[in-house]
């Protein structure tokens, strides 16, 4: 099965190749760009495969060594060369049954954050503040840049809703598994009786998208120029103007006040707009093929409680992988490496049992 499936890569590859010889092809810029991108997605797999004939041929080598050999040292030798080897051969082939899962197109993207304050009052608020920290401060670590795009600051030092922008290579595919609700358990800096309090946050990634991808009809956008509120901080352009985005169809209201000219947080606010349209698309074909494959690392569902965060055990658990890391001081102050790690682990065990590799 395994070797079916990459042998059929590796035959497509070949023809990539000799299509890039073509002269016809050669002068056609569009199409010579498209096979080479395409070769591009599956060279590392056709490496993987050579590299597993080679081991293969190998293995043939040395057992036939074990046949016609009779020096006990070189024997010795020998088995020893054969089970390293097909250390090597299996290590090839978990390798490419991983390569053979198809690649996620939008992990490349920057991603826009979007941070609602869910059930308990201030504390909520909060604790949006909280996991926007902590998001600003991973995807530091990663270096990525991040804006803060829009946000409904309350006085308590929380959000109602806060938008943020990371922006570099593979924003996607270090935030994709965020998306859901969040869980707080803790005694609220208000609680005088030191009552612990649960209270929640929702959390939805989206990435960006190109205009090829959502096209809005600019007939279909209600445009609003207002003057941008809120703290900011060293994130926000205190005197910006902000613009006010309403797509009449959806009903989708974006206001973005983190540049200081109309125009760019106008097209900002649409960039937006096309995500979340992109996300909604995304979501109904998700439900479609749900009977079909029961995710619950990458669903993505932004009602699912996915992460419980608990103070008074210093403890973090994912409820979709049932992780736990009882270090919640680190976590909250950007190290999410951990559990982006196990998410993505998971991720892929869903998605090779679901292909039947």
């Amino acid at each position: 099965m395994l070797l079916e499936q990459v042998t059929k890569v590796v035959r497509r590859y070949e023809e990539i190749e000799m299509q890039m010889l073509d002269p016809n092809v050669l002068a056609d810029h569009k199409k010579l760009t498209e096979l080479a991108q395409e070769r591009s997605e599956v060279q590392e797999l056709v490496d993987t495969y050579r590299k597993y004939q080679q081991v293969n041929e190998e293995i043939e080598g040395a057992e036939e060594l074990l046949e016609l050999e009779d020096d006990k040292e070189m024997l010795e030798l020998a088995k020893t060369e054969v089970d390293n080897l097909e250390e090597r051969k299996e290590r090839l082939e978990n390798r490419m049954r991983r390569l053979l899962i198809p690649r996620d197109r939008r992990d490349d993207k920057n991603v826009f954050i979007e941070i609602r304050a869910g059930a308990g009052g201030d504390e909520a608020a909060i604790f949006a503040a909280d996991l926007l920290r902590m998001y600003i401060r991973y995807a530091e670590n990663k270096g990525f840049k991040t804006q803060i795009m829009d946000e409904n600051f309350i006085g308590v030092g929380g959000y109602k809703e806060v938008i943020v922008a990371v922006k570099g290579q593979g924003a996607f595919s270090r935030f994709k598994y965020e998306s859901g609700v969040h869980r707080v358990q803790r005694v609220p800096a208000t609680e005088s009786q030191g009552r612990i309090h649960t209270s929640t946050a929702t959390v939805a990634v989206m990435p960006e998208v190109n205009d090829v991808e959502i096209t809005i009809d600019q007939n279909d956008l209600d445009i609003t120029a207002t003057f941008s509120s809120g703290p900011g901080g060293q994130h926000m352009q205190k005197n910006a103007t902000a613009a006010r985005v309403v797509h009449k169809p959806s009903g989708i209201a974006v206001k973005v006040q983190s540049e200081r000219s109309l125009t760019q947080n106008k097209n900002l606010a649409i960039a937006i707009i096309q995500a979340r349209l992109q996300e909604a698309a995304e979501a109904e074909q998700h439900a479609e093929v749900a009977a079909e494959r029961k995710s619950q690392v990458g669903s993505g569902d932004r009602s699912e409680k996915i992460r419980t965060y608990n103070y008074p055990q210093s403890r973090v658990t994912d409820h979709r992988i049932n992780y736990s890391s009882y270090n919640l001081a680190a976590v909250m102050d950007g190290d999410l490496e951990e559990f982006v790690e196990q998410l993505t682990i998971a991720d892929e065990a869903e998605r090779l049992a679901a292909a039947g590799l």
